[in-house]
């Protein structure tokens, strides 16, 4: 005899993580209301916890060290392309 596999729809994996996080029931309780294994559970709450980092994205004092470290790669390669073009006209004589 064999069991069928159960699927979960994101918004039922979201509703028990949820009530996980909120931790009024232990863990056993809730895999018992819910009928789950609780490291099923615990996976979910682990996917969970680290997909949130990168919904809300980084802080705002990282975004503009990104930007200050974008800039200046831009400015030496502007720099780059000023020295290449003017050794360029050199040659052909302009």
């Amino acid at each position: 005899m064999s069991k069928k596999r159960r699927k979960f729809s994101a918004e039922f994996k979201l509703k028990v993580v949820l009530e996980s996080l909120k931790e009024r029931s232990t863990m056993t309780e809730l895999c018992q209301k819910h009928e789950l294994h609780a490291n099923q559970v615990s996976k979910w709450k682990k996917d969970f916890l680290e997909n949130a980092k990168s919904f809300l994205g980084p802080a705002k004092g990282q975004e503009v060290n990104v930007g200050e470290e974008e800039k200046e790669m831009l400015y030496s390669k502007i720099g780059k392309l000023q020295m290449e073009n003017e050794i360029l006209k050199k040659k052909l004589g302009r």
